[in-house]
């Protein structure tokens, strides 16, 4: 737990310094050290956290459960990270309707990403970290507001960008299902995916099998038990 607590802070303290830092030209410590220079050690910080937030999380493994998840949860998980790696794309590109529209479409992918683990796991370790981030989200949303970052709104959106960055994030929800996820985190999401999917139809359609069950005293019912 200590090597997953140390990597949340190294890896949130810059970004929650950045979010913060005084932008006035004379105090902007980016611009007092050089964009280059600020940059880089802000890079090696997050990383370094980064990095220890995966040994952490790893070495927590099997973590105490905090709540029980609900039998929805993974499905809902899955339905939502979709939309999640299409915002994370869209954030990387020229802005399009999306990004126009969203103005900081990350943090919306953010808060999706860990809604969607919170529900789909709820152990310890899975908590603490999309806990974190989840927290942190909200936070650097309503820091953006506060200083008046609206996103590009100068700018001139481009449809383009929008497709291009609804294929990517298509073949990037694709192959985290089929092994990237996996591969990176260890966890199987396609095997789960289909055991998921199955439970929850199985509860659906369980729930409307009861809620269109005859009474014994129907006239179908006497009907079918000659």
């Amino acid at each position: 737990m200590v090597f997953l607590w140390i990597g949340l802070v190294l890896f949130f303290g810059p970004h929650l310094f950045s979010a913060f830092r005084d932008r006035s030209p004379e105090k902007d410590i980016r611009t007092r050290l050089g964009y280059g220079p600020y940059m880089g050690l802000y890079s090696i910080v997050s990383l370094t956290g980064l990095v220890l937030i995966f040994i952490g999380y790893g070495a927590m493994r099997p973590a105490p459960v905090v709540y029980p998840v609900p039998a929805w949860g993974q499905t809902l998980n899955l339905i939502l990270m979709l939309p999640a790696l299409i915002l994370i794309t869209v954030s990387q590109f020229p802005a399009g309707h999306m990004k126009r529209r969203l103005k900081h479409p990350m943090l919306v992918a953010i808060k999706m990403w860990a809604m969607g683990h919170l529900l789909a796991n709820g152990e310890l370790n899975s908590v603490i970290l999309f806990g974190a981030f989840l927290v942190y989200a909200v936070i650097d949303r309503i820091a953006v507001k506060r200083r008046g970052d609206n996103g590009p709104l100068d700018a001139v959106p481009d449809i383009k960008w929008d497709i291009l960055c609804v294929f990517v994030g298509f073949a990037a929800y694709a192959a985290f299902i089929m092994f990237l996820h996996q591969l990176l985190f260890g966890v199987p999401v396609y095997a789960q995916a289909s055991a998921s999917i199955d439970a929850s139809l199985a509860a659906w359609f369980s729930a409307i099998s009861a809620s269109t069950t005859l009474p014994s005293s129907s006239p179908v019912t006497i009907l079918s038990s000659l």
